[in-house]
Order: structure tokens, then sequence, then C-alpha cells
């Protein structure tokens, strides 16, 4: 029964946060036209406080999405254009000599904002990669002997094109985990682009103002952070990740020949983490397994490794999990 009231009582709680979803909402479709996967996956990486790696061919408003949501906020937004000339000190900063005050000062990198754009993040050495990757993992940044905490909220977005593969510097998988979702955007359908043209050629678009604090985006998260998670969906969890690693085991033999890896500990928590952050988009104060169901795809398809079986086969990370989610039980 006490159980029950203090679901009752998160439910209050989250209706009365429902504001700040609706006006990132509103912020966010007065710049973007469609894209409803993309916006929630952004809101759940921020309610989370986890970091997103975006894919899509160019154009497809990666680079809006996350310049909208930064002006939304009132917060400072950076972005970093990767490219193989790219050294760790043009993300971090470095030290630089005065001649006037006959010193060395810091002088702070664009890592050092509520939001990062890193744009094509595949183009850049690995050096730069881990730089960043760090800074997303510590929340910290070391320049000379001296160490600077982040700014909250700290939200990364990297981007990479799926196209041109020559000369990039793919992510590692150890890297590539530390990203909460990979988002895979599509293309408009053909209503929206019509809008997309008419706004585009009228000059309609209208300039995003402020509509919230990074306070409020704080305090936001710490109601995402009570939301209920009972044991059954933990189970859940734990037994579709566990199929990643075992395939065999969770009746689907098939499996073993196309997964070279499954995913590890942080999958389980990154599916925890958003599903409770989508289970506060729809209103609610706990977890019910469509939460987990819905972000699955999002949390593992960038951390299941293929083999050259599935690769020649063409089978797809989407497509394995697919079938995980198809014979695990639902509680």
């Amino acid at each position: 029964m006490a159980e029950s009231v203090n679901i009752k009582e998160l439910n209050d709680l989250i209706a009365s946060k429902s504001n700040v979803v609706n006006l990132v909402n509103q912020g966010m479709n007065q710049a973007i036209v469609g894209q409803k996967h993309l916006i929630d996956s952004l809101m759940i990486a921020l309610l989370s406080n986890g970091h997103i790696l975006l894919e899509g061919v160019p154009g497809l408003a990666k680079t809006l999405a996350i310049k909208t949501l930064s002006s939304i906020i009132d917060a400072k937004y950076s972005r970093i254009q990767f490219t193989p000339d790219l050294l760790p000190a043009d993300v971090v900063g470095t030290m630089m000599y005065s001649v006037q005050k006959e010193q060395f000062q810091i002088k702070k990198g664009p890592i050092f904002a509520n939001f990062v754009l890193a744009d094509e993040i595949n183009r850049a050495p690995a050096k730069v990669q881990s730089a960043l990757l760090e800074a997303m993992q510590e929340r910290q940044v070391t320049i000379g002997d001296e160490t600077f905490k982040l700014d909250n909220p700290f939200l990364v977005m990297a981007t990479q094109n799926p196209i041109e593969q020559e000369g990039t510097y793919p992510l590692p998988e150890a890297q590539v985990d530390r990203f909460l979702l990979k988002v895979v955007i599509s293309y408009p359908n053909k209503n929206e682009e019509a809008e997309i043209i008419r706004q585009n050629i009228s000059g309609a678009r209208q300039e995003i103002k402020p509509l919230l604090t990074p306070a409020e985006i704080l305090d936001t998260q710490k109601v995402v952070n009570q939301i209920y998670i009972d044991e059954k969906i933990e189970k859940y969890i734990i037994d579709i990740v566990y199929a990643t690693r075992f395939p065999s085991e969770a009746g689907l033999p098939d499996l073993k020949s196309v997964i070279s890896f499954g995913a590890s500990p942080r999958a389980s928590i990154s599916m925890a983490l958003a599903s409770r952050a989508y289970a506060f988009l729809r209103g609610r104060g706990y977890v019910i397994p469509e939460d987990v169901r819905a972000i699955c795809h999002d949390v593992l398809r960038h951390r299941i490794g293929l083999t050259y079986e599935a690769e020649a086969n063409n089978i797809s990370a989407d497509e394995i999990i697919s079938n995980i989610l198809d014979k695990v039980i639902v509680p």
C-alpha cells in the first residue's frame, strides 16, 4: 500500500514537471519539422544525464536540433567540426603564454559548454576522440596542472556520416560504449519535406527564445532519478542484455554465429536510465516493459559486435535486437 502511495506521489511530481517537456517540444517544433524520434532521444539523453551519437546523412537537422535545444534552455552551446588535423588541445583547451603578464594562462576549449556538438566525430584521429570521450566520462578536464569540472547540464551530441568512410577513424567499441544512445536518423516524409521547403524559402523561421533555465533541467533530472523500476523490469533488462552475450541459453542458437561480442554492463545501466526518462516523457512514475522495448534498439545497436558472417549476410544489429525482443519473455 505504501508503495502505491509513493507511485501516486511520483505521478503528481511528474505532472508538476510536465511543463518542462511541453516547453522543449514547443521550442523544438518551431525550428524542426518532424523528427519526433530525434527530439525524444535528445530529451532522454538530457534527462538521463547521458550523451547521444547520431548517424544519418547530411541535412537531416542534426546540428539544428542541438543548437535549438541549447537556445530553449538558455545554455552555452559549442560546435566542434572534427577534421583529420584537429588536436586534443583544440577540444579541451591549452596553456598559452601571455607576453603582457609574462606567464602562462589557460585558454579553455569548446568542451566547456552545456551542449557540445561533435560534428563528424569519426573524421578526427584517435587522440582527439579519446580527449572528448574522457571529458564525457569524467565530466572534468585537466589542462596543465589544473583540473576543471564541466558545467551541468552537460550533453555531448556526436554525429557521424554513414555514407563516406574514406579517411575516417571509426570509434573503437570501448569508446562508442560511452554513448547512452545511438540514434539512426531517417529522411522526412513528403509532407514534412514540403513544410521544410516552405519554411526555408519564405524566411518564416522564428527566433528561438529561452524558455527554461539549466537549473530547471537539473531539478527535472532529480525527479527522473526517482522513477520506480520494479525488480521484474530489472530482470527483463538483464535477460535482454544476457541474450546478446549468450544467445543459445536464451533460446536463440542461430544468433551465436552472427554476434562476435555482446553488450556490456553499461548497456544494462543505460537501458534502466533511458527507460526511466522515457516513462517520464509519457507522464508515468514507474517503468513498464513497453518503455524498455521503446528505447532498446537505441541503447543496444552500438553495443553488439557483428561477425563477418553477419556482415556477409547483411544482418544488422537492429535485426538481432528485434529477434531478442521477440524471444525474451515480457514480465
